[in-house]
């Protein structure tokens, strides 16, 4: 254990960044830094230790809000100056009470000239991370947080009524109105799967598998 911790290059303030990365949906969870001692911890308790740079002291994720994490591995890079520790979470990573302490996605800047399926990808994200932080905030007058609380049956009618929307606007040859009800559509489905927990990885990774012939579903 100690001639791990011997190869870290420690930055000038004897501390090394440490990405937190959830060991089952591959998310990143959390940015942060540790020292020596933290990682010392964090290899012989496989808990995560971490040192707060702002309050000057090591802490234990989840000491005081229940939120723990099991660590799974821990990965130095090539360099040998970052950290990975790949965790199984037991609730949100983050003080807000998110699962990840990277909610905001920044969409690219979309120009004429950007590839279709880029421009798709990026909104897409970025509604997705929407839905999730109304899931966590449910704010008053948010529909995304109503859908919620409706739960599968409430999202699974609305997802029902603008399927119908979508057939009726391609029956009608309206360009528009197909574009705006597809969006719709996408947009109930983000909320059922955000609901269910469900990942768009794991949509990618199933549609890959039918692009490549691999899947019986194709």
């Amino acid at each position: 254990m100690s001639g791990v911790v011997d190869r870290v290059h420690w930055n000038a303030d004897g501390l090394v960044p440490v990405i937190i990365v959830d060991e089952r949906s591959g998310d990143v969870l959390t940015l942060a830094y540790a020292n020596r001692e933290a990682l010392e911890r964090t290899l012989a308790t496989h808990a995560t230790w971490l040192y707060s740079r702002s309050r000057g002291k090591l802490w234990n994720k989840g000491e005081t809000s229940g939120n723990t994490q099991l660590v799974v591995a821990v990965v130095l890079d090539c360099d040998q100056d970052a950290l990975i520790y790949r965790v199984i979470p037991n609730g949100p990573a983050c003080h807000t009470g998110a699962a990840s302490c990277f909610g905001e996605v920044i969409p690219l800047e979309v120009t004429a000239g950007a590839p279709e399926a880029a421009r798709f990808t990026s909104a897409l994200v970025a509604l997705a991370q929407t839905i999730a932080s109304r899931k966590v905030q449910a704010p008053e007058n948010s529909y995304t947080a109503k859908l919620f609380a409706g739960g599968v049956d409430r999202i699974g009618k609305k997802i029902g009524e603008e399927a119908t929307e979508v057939v009726i606007a391609s029956k009608n040859a309206d360009r528009g109105e197909l574009v705006w009800e597809t969006s719709d559509l996408l947009y109930h489905l983000l909320v059922l799967l955000a609901e269910r927990g469900v990942t768009l990885d794991e949509i990618g990774d199933e549609l890959a598998r039918r692009a490549s012939g691999t899947s019986q579903a194709r």
